[in-house]
C-alpha cells in the first residue's frame, strides 16, 4: 500500500479469477473472482484490450473513495488528467496500479458471517 493511501481505501483484498465471459462485447469481459480467503466474491466488467486476464489469474483489488493519496476529494480532476500530469501534478493512487476503474458499485450484498458479494 502506498504511504498515506489508507485514508482513501474502503476495501482491499486479493482475488483469483474463476470465470471470464467475453460473449457479450468485443473488448470487455465480465469476470468473476473469489477472494483468497473464500469470503468475498466479485463480478466486474473489465476492458480486456487494456488489461488482458484469464481464469486462475490473481488480482489485488482496492476500492477507494478518492484517487488522492491523502483521501481528499478533488472533483475537478479526472483520474488521468494528462495535461496536469505533464505539468508536474501530484501523484495519485492510479499511478500504483495497472488498471483503474471509475464508477459506482452496482450491487453489494453482505451475507453476514458467510461472506460478501460485490
Amino acid at each position: 500500500m502506498a504511504a498515506g493511501a489508507g485514508d482513501a481505501f474502503l476495501f482491499e483484498d486479493a482475488f483469483t479469477i474463476s470465470n471470464v465471459d467475453q460473449s457479450k462485447y468485443d473488448r470487455v469481459a465480465r469476470i468473476s473472482a473469489t477472494s483468497t480467503d473464500n469470503m468475498t466474491t466479485m463480478t466486474l466488467d473489465i476492458n480486456t484490450e487494456l488489461f488482458p486476464c484469464q481464469e486462475n489469474d490473481g488480482l489485488d483489488v482496492v476500492i477507494a473513495s478518492s484517487l488522492s493519496r491523502d483521501g481528499s476529494k478533488e472533483d475537478e480532476k479526472g483520474w488521468k488528467d494528462v495535461e496536469k500530469a505533464a505539468q508536474g501534478a501530484e501523484p495519485s493512487l492510479a499511478d500504483d496500479y495497472e488498471y483503474v476503474c471509475h464508477g459506482k458499485i452496482y450491487k453489494f450484498e453482505d451475507s453476514g458471517d458467510e461472506g460478501q458479494t460485490m
